[in-house]
């Protein structure tokens, strides 16, 4: 970034979020088309070839990204996407940082990271030079503190001086120059009212440091004016506090991207004339052969051309269960090779990969989010220019009626106008409600990334939610047994796990961890062998015992009675996965394993529902598990083998419809639609990926932390609407008894003075109402 007031841009506070379309060219719509090379972003139509300013407004033109070469990063304004250049900087409508249009590995860190360590230091400096400003100004309210004994005031106002000047001017500098941009270009925001109430305070106090005399006596305390640097300190270092927690906010959102391309295969075996040979997985070329072994990661996208393996392919789908693949099946790259060795052949490379498009959802997605300051925005937009229209008015009224001196009196009055009118109130209005409503939420295990994520939760009006993990527990139990020949349930289940303690397949581990469970012990088995894709084999005490699919009794003339076929069909049903347990060709019994709905999850269903929420689960499963799930859960709609892809165009639908939408999942295949979704609930308990594209993460991976969620954002966000009425509430009252509206009956004026306790009153009301979140029920 090439300067301090673009470095220091992380004002996501200044303006609302709309959701952009995912556009492959760098010109939007309402982008300049190709042709000249600089445009000016606020007036239609003026372009030019060279730089310059335009004629109509006086605005630097900006060069036309239509132009611009096609790898070059170009940076835009979410709010206003005909804002584009090819250089970081702040958007000159809103004041908003400018965001790279298309983000890849380490694509805008370097300004990210610039951005957050200059805040960071700018805060850190305000912070150690407002804390003595402070104790010299507020000393006296201070039982026992004698700062006059210890500063003479005379020599106190000088060091406040000394002390306020590189806060306000250095540090809070970009203030004034976002607020001038906002002038220029007739779109007041925060920045304005912020700059005309820190340099209203910071003004009056340095005029009265410097030339005192031109002050009338009506306004001398003691003989002295009063000063209100502190006022002018403290908002600056308030406000700098939050734009560095929104720039690290907004720094964090690249960790889901990296995330997800960690995921990748590093390295590839490619088969080139019977050779084997290892190369880096971007070398790999379409139509390569690639072998891949048990436990490597398929490297890109292919088909499988000769070999059989188990594949666990629950980044894509969610699901545990691996999937059993053979030749002319299709593979997926980053999914985990199991079992077998099997050879294929690279059909989609490089960003064609199913990962490479899951990044490039997530990256799409998370440029657009909603400020939760866009309320104080919209009315800071008739308040900042009606404010200084009052102080005109009221300077210009004072300076012509007024009484001897006019000038001193018109002058007085309208600082008071503009005091009373600082924004120390509304900048701590919505901040101290997020503060303490982010901290409340972690207390019950719900973490929140950003604020937009409190603004928009309590308007959601659909939950899409998956399945595996988030309704369920995410891994396989066994939930049924069924046992026949006058075998004991205890004795099928130490059957099957003695065997099946030599597998690797997740089923097998789901029935050996129910007997430990049990604390049964395990036998010794023999002579263990296992078929791929049906089930294993193996001698327990001279006996032959298999475990596995029904299909598998086929070729190995295993019976069953009606009654247990019977009872496994019922098991089906409730989709359970079956697994039968034969001894010496009879069987004996069939275990059902399933992934078990969460304790709470039915409890969170019911209230869900009452607060208003319809609820759609969209799962990797097939149909007949889902509709289960769904019906025993009351759940309104549900989508049945769902890819990744496919669960971010059902949150686009919705939204298109004009629902608020909230997608809660837990797995890689849950990211994009995390990301595009309106808020974005992680289970704790899930991948990272997941957690880092969502705004809303609950700890214990308890779908009850929803309803709790939404509790506490209707919570903060009617706290936040309370703190800004308490904010303009004396800003309302107090700016015509300010500009003089009292005087001419009752010969009141109020003075800075008291203009700035009001200001500070009326903080403190609303740090007061923020800290009642603290006991807010969840």
């Amino acid at each position: 970034m090439k300067t301090d007031a673009q470095g220091d841009s992380a004002a996501h506070s200044c303006c609302g979020s709309h959701h952009r379309d995912q556009a492959i060219s760098f010109a939007a719509a309402e982008s300049p088309q190709p042709g000249k090379k600089y445009f000016c972003p606020m007036c239609e139509g003026v372009e030019s070839d060279t730089s310059g300013r335009c004629s109509r407004c006086g605005m630097t033109l900006e060069r036309n990204p239509a132009v611009l070469e096609p790898n070059k990063i170009i940076y835009t304004c979410p709010m206003h996407p005909q804002i584009q250049q090819d250089r970081p900087g702040i958007c000159p409508i809103c004041g908003m940082t400018l965001e790279p249009r298309s983000r890849g590995v380490g694509m805008g860190d370097e300004e990210e990271r610039h951005e957050v360590n200059s805040l960071s230091r700018k805060f850190w400096i305000a912070l150690v030079l407002t804390i003595p400003v402070l104790i010299i100004a507020m000393g006296h309210a201070i039982p026992g503190l004698r700062v006059d004994a210890i500063v003479p005031r005379q020599i106190g106002q000088w060091i406040e001086f000394g002390l306020t000047t590189p806060v306000v001017l250095w540090a809070g500098g970009f203030f004034f120059t976002r607020a001038w941009q906002s002038i220029v270009n007739r779109s007041l925001n925060m920045f304005t009212l912020i700059a005309v109430g820190v340099g209203a305070a910071y003004v009056f106090s340095a005029i009265a440091v410097i030339a005192p005399g031109i002050f009338p006596e009506p306004f001398r305390r003691h003989g002295e004016v009063d000063l209100y640097f502190e006022a002018a300190a403290v908002i600056t270092t308030l406000v700098l506090l939050g734009q560095l927690i929104e720039a690290k906010a907004r720094s964090r959102t690249g960790q889901a991207i990296k995330a997800l391309l960690g995921l990748a295969a590093k390295n590839a075996h490619r088969v080139r004339d019977g050779q084997e040979e290892e190369i880096p997985v971007d070398a790999i070329q379409k139509h390569d052969l690639l072998r891949v072994r048990p436990g490597e990661k398929v490297p890109v996208d292919g088909v499988i051309v000769e070999g059989h393996s188990n594949i666990d392919e629950s980044m894509i789908t969610g699901e545990p269960m691996p999937v059993s693949k053979g030749a002319g099946d299709k593979v997926v790259g980053a999914t985990v090779n199991q079992t077998g060795s099997f050879l294929m052949r690279a059909e989609r490379i490089g960003s064609e990969t199913l990962l490479a498009q899951i990044v490039q959802m997530v990256a799409e997605a998370q440029r657009s989010r909603a400020p939760i300051q866009k309320l104080a925005d919209t009315v800071s937009g008739y308040f900042v220019p009606a404010v200084i229209s009052i102080a005109v008015i009221t300077f210009v009224v004072w300076s012509i009626m007024g009484p001897s001196p006019a000038m001193a009196y018109a002058l007085v009055n309208a600082v008071s106008v503009l005091i009373i009118a600082c924004p120390c109130a509304l900048g701590l209005a919505t901040p101290m409600s997020i503060m303490v409503g982010v901290g409340r939420a972690a207390q019950v295990g719900i973490l929140v990334k950003n604020a937009e994520a409190i603004e928009i939760t309590e308007k959601v009006t659909h939950l899409i939610t998956d399945k595996t993990g988030t309704l369920t527990a995410g891994r396989p139990e066994v939930v049924s047994r069924v046992t026949d020949q006058g075998t004991s349930e205890h004795e099928l289940l130490q059957i099957a796990a003695s065997v099946e303690a030599h597998s690797e397949h997740p089923l097998a581990r789901a029935i050996v961890e129910a007997a430990k469970k049990e604390q049964i012990g395990l036998r010794e088995v023999t002579d263990f062998q296992s078929t791929t894709g049906s089930g294993v084999s193996a001698k327990l005490d001279g006996r032959r015992v298999l475990v596995g699919k029904e299909k598998f009794w086929a070729d190995s003339s295993v019976t069953f009675s009606n009654e247990l076929k019977g009872q496994a069909d019922r098991l089906q049903e409730q989709a359970q996965t079956t697994v039968w347990v034969a001894v010496d060709g009879h069987a004996v019994g069939v275990l059902g394993i399933a992934d078990p709905i969460k304790p709470t999850t039915r409890t969170a269903i019911r209230e869900l529902h009452d607060l208003g929420l319809k609820i759609i689960m969209c799962t990797g499963d097939n149909r007949r598990t889902a509709e289960s799930v769904a019906r025993e859960l009351g759940i309104d709609e549900f989508r049945a083998e769902v890819m990744p892809d496919e669960k971010i165009e059902i949150v686009k639908r919705l939204k298109a419809s004009g629902a608020i939408v909230a997608m809660a999942g837990d797995g890689i295949n849950d990211a994009p639609a995390l990301a595009a979704a309106d808020v974005g609930i992680a289970m704790g308990t899930g991948t990272d990926v997941a957690i880092e594209s969502a705004s809303i993460t609950l700890v214990k991976g308890d779908l009850m932390g929803i309803v709790k969620a939404i509790h506490l954002s209707r919570a903060v966000m009617r706290n936040i609407r309370q703190n800004l009425f308490f904010a303009f509430i004396y800003n309302a009252l107090g700016v015509p008894i300010a500009a003089g509206v009292l005087y001419p009956f009752f010969g009141v004026l109020l003075s800075p003075m008291i203009a700035g306790a009001a200001m500070s009153f009326s903080s403190v009301t609303v740090i007061a109402n923020a800290l009642r979140l603290r006991s807010i029920k969840l």
